[in-house]
């Protein structure tokens, strides 16, 4: 039978001589007849036990560059199946690590200590304590890579500087080529490897994105600052000596140090805008005789520049007010309409009152002619005609007044209907400046608003894929404080509690009132745990502040259910969740906070 050599033909044929010799399907017998068709001799047709010297290898330590070298050494030999390959390296390395001398360390100690304690040109503590520090981190537990390193520290702080880096250059090379590190991808072909090269590539990437990006971004109104800065990242990239690394780190101070000016300057200009805008609205304040529909915007605007500002805040009045804005537009022009209905009810009622004035003239005249008639008359006959005009006249200016008493009636309806309708706009147009979005007891965000904000908040957390938790909690026995001190008491407990609730939590978090006493806070950028604590920290200072109801303290406490939006939740789930596990933190005795 010919030799064949492909692998798939021997296996093929393996399986076919053994059903011809009726063999069992055995490994042993099918190695046997493989190895027989391959043309293998037995001596060499052993098996190689390559799981179990790969979980012998799983078990050597790799905290030494020697080790590791020997981990790569054996790795090698399991791929290639080589048994030499796998002795050998293990073999010496047990030998030449069981004749370890021991190290002289009390005689490198005493010389470090005299040479830590004398001055040396180039040298100072802050330096020194530099290099130890990389000596320390960079030796871990190999006691004698960690002798060498510190023997040749020692010897580098009695030379000059030049020399004292030519060691710490070798000691970097000899630990790179140990571990077998490659070389900077910014140093120069052939040149060795300077201190800049213990920077992470990741560290440098963000430094130079940092000054990109930015910082320039943030010196856009100072062009000569922001070109200085992409020089920086520049510079940052092609550093890759240790002259360049320390001269470029100089420069980067003094760059920092002008940067902090820079800050200080727009630290003054915002405060300086800010002072400007609040007297600007104290002076629209005094100017506007009626300010009813400016009160909100007044209000929110105030309470904007009085506060540390942040983007949510920014938005969300933006929001209040374009809604505020639209609804007063409307709400405006039904008031105008409405007034020029009155104008033209009143014109309507002068115009009235003139015919009228107009008839009963005509009707004085009338008059006073038929008394000049009957004071002519001669005879009872002459007097009949004059009498028939008399009662003619009358009649008709009866009939003209009450036709205008008519109208004057139902004009006088339709004026005060214009009236009332008036006031009506007036008093809406008041309430929206105040409660488009909030509460009108609390000045929390109402339902409305809530909705607005969670759909602005659960879209910002997706695109930046930081997590959101909703938090819902319940005033602890409410219907008793109501029952036993009034509502009036109850109402004045919402507003501590929201109170001091926004005086606890951050800025970016959001306070909404869901219903009753129960409210709604959003908390962006955080995790389950944190905003757990957070409302942890409501608890205590709601303990520590009492709350005065008839000059008796009173102590208000919560229950509060938190969990973290999923990326497949609706508002309603969200809610409920934070709902069920509120209900949790009342069945175990109120005064808690479960995360769901």
């Amino acid at each position: 039978m010919a030799t064949l050599t492909n692998p798939a033909e021997i296996a093929r044929e393996t399986l076919k001589q053994m059903m011809i010799r009726r063999m069992a399907p055995s490994p042993d017998n099918y190695r046997a007849i493989y190895n027989e068709i391959a043309g293998i001799p037995e001596k060499t047709a052993e098996v190689f036990p390559e799981r179990e010297l790969k979980a012998l290898l799983l078990l050597l330590p790799k905290e030494t560059p020697a080790q590791q070298g020997l981990a790569r050494q054996l790795d090698q030999a399991l791929k290639n199946q080589d048994w030499d390959g796998y002795r050998k390296p293990l073999a010496d390395f047990i030998r030449e690590h069981s004749s370890e001398s021991d190290l002289a360390w009390g005689e490198l100690i005493a010389e470090f200590l005299q040479q830590w304690e004398t001055k040396q040109s180039g040298f100072t503590q802050a330096r020194k304590r530099e290099s130890l520090d990389r000596v320390l981190s960079a030796s871990g537990r190999n006691s004698e890579l960690l002798f060498g390193r510190l023997q040749n520290l020692t010897r580098s702080w009695s030379m000059d500087e030049t020399a004292a880096n030519d060691i710490e250059l070798a000691d970097e090379a000899r630990e790179a080529a140990a571990t077998g590190a490659a070389a900077s991808p910014h140093a120069t072909a052939g040149a060795p490897l300077s201190r800049a090269s213990e920077l992470l590539p990741e560290l440098r990437e963000t430094f130079v994105f940092t000054l990109e990006t930015i910082v320039t971004a943030l010196l856009d109104d100072e062009p000569e600052f922001a070109a200085q800065a992409r020089a920086f990242a520049t510079a940052v990239r092609g550093a890759s000596t240790l002259k360049a690394v320390q001269t470029l780190l100089a420069d980067i101070r003094r760059f920092a140090f002008q940067l902090e000016f820079v800050a200080e300057d727009r630290a003054e200009l915002r405060t300086g805008l800010l002072k400007l805008l609040q007297l600007m609205i104290e002076n629209i304040s005094e100017l506007v005789v009626d300010d009813r529909w400016l009160n909100g915007q007044i209000g929110m605007v105030r309470e904007i520049v009085g506060r540390p500002m942040n983007l949510r805040t920014i938005n969300d009045a933006e929001q209040r007010l374009k809604e505020i804005i639209f609804k007063q537009s409307q709400l405006k022009h039904s008031l105008v309409e409405a007034k020029e209905a009155l104008k033209q009810l009143l014109t309507g009622f002068v115009d009235h009152l003139a015919d009228f004035a107009d008839s009963t003239s005509d009707y004085h005249d009338k008059i006073e002619h038929c008394a000049e008639k009957i004071s002519q008359a001669n005879d009872i006959t002459q007097l009949e005609d004059v009498l028939d005009e008399v009662i003619r006249e009358t009649r008709i200016i009866q009939l003209n007044a009450q036709r205008s008493r008519d109208d004057l009636r139902a004009t006088k309806q339709r004026v005060a209907a214009a009236e009332q309708r008036i006031n009506e706009l007036q008093d809406e147009l008041d309430r929206a400046s105040q409660l488009v979005r909030h509460d009108q007891l609390t000045g929390a965000l109402n339902r409305r608003g809530l909705d607005e904000i969670y759909e602005n908040e659960v879209a910002r957390a997706r695109r930046r894929r930081s997590p959101l938790c909703v938090a819902l909690l319940d005033i602890d026995n409410f219907k008793k404080l109501n029952d036993a001190h009034g509502h009036d008491t109850g109402d004045a407990a919402l507003i501590h509690l929201v109170s001091v609730i926004r005086e606890t939590l951050r800025p970016q978090d959001t306070l909404a009132r869901f219903g009753g006493e129960e409210f709604i806070i959003l908390l962006p950028d955080t995790p389950a745990e944190d905003a757990a604590k957070a409302l942890t920290r409501v608890q205590r200072e709601l303990t520590r502040r009492y709350f005065l109801a008839n000059n008796e303290k009173l102590l208000i406490t919560f229950s509060a259910g938190v969990t973290e939006v999923r990326a497949d939740d609706t508002q309603a789930a969200a809610v409920k969740r934070a709902d069920e596990a509120m209900y949790t933190a009342k069945t175990a005795g109120k005064n808690r906070v479960v995360s769901a």
